[in-house]
């Protein structure tokens, strides 16, 4: 059990230190990539709803506290702690057929992993990006970006997922 709090308190810093490296990242003024969710979409599916909520919640209080944007990260990020379960169940409806309860490409398959991602990065972006506007006079913008970062975000994040997988395969080797 230790060595799996050591890997997701490795994650929770390395994802913390990786958003704040691309929150200077805005590509064609529009997509920026949210790469913290990272840490809240692999925690254990068997993991309590009370521990998910208060370590999405820490670490997006990090973020508003490194990036000064006053609490919209923490809202955000515990908004998708709380529909996360809920967004699983759509695409992999029995949990207990989940033989390693990390969400991974290699524990549910590419085609429901990329659901899921996609679906829990579409919510965490809604969310930031209509609470950041907190108008709907620019509702194009909004859109563009919430699509924009939305994208992005699920293309690097698999890019982490797999880089991922791959050390552990060759460490098994």
């Amino acid at each position: 059990m230790s060595k799996t709090v050591l890997q997701f308190a490795t994650l929770f810093v390395g994802m913390l230190l990786a958003q704040l490296i691309c929150n200077r990242i805005c590509l064609f003024g529009v997509a920026v990539p949210i790469v913290f969710i990272y840490f809240i979409i692999r925690l254990p599916m068997n993991l309590s709803v009370n521990w998910v909520m208060c370590l999405s919640f820490m670490l997006g209080l990090f973020v508003d506290i490194f990036e000064n944007t006053q609490g919209m990260n923490a809202l955000s990020a515990t908004l998708l702690a709380a529909g996360r379960k809920t967004v699983f169940s759509l695409y992999f409806p029995r949990e207990d057929d989940l033989g390693n309860p990390v969400p991974s490409i290699r524990s549910l398959g590419l085609a429901v992993y990329v659901k899921y991602m996609a679906t829990s990065v579409l919510l965490y972006c809604v969310a930031v990006f209509l609470i950041q506007s907190f108008s709907l006079g620019h509702i194009g913008i909004t859109f563009l970006r919430i699509i924009s970062s939305s994208i992005l975000t699920v293309l690097i994040l698999l890019g982490f997922d797999s880089i991922a997988t791959t050390r552990r395969r060759e460490k098994r080797l």
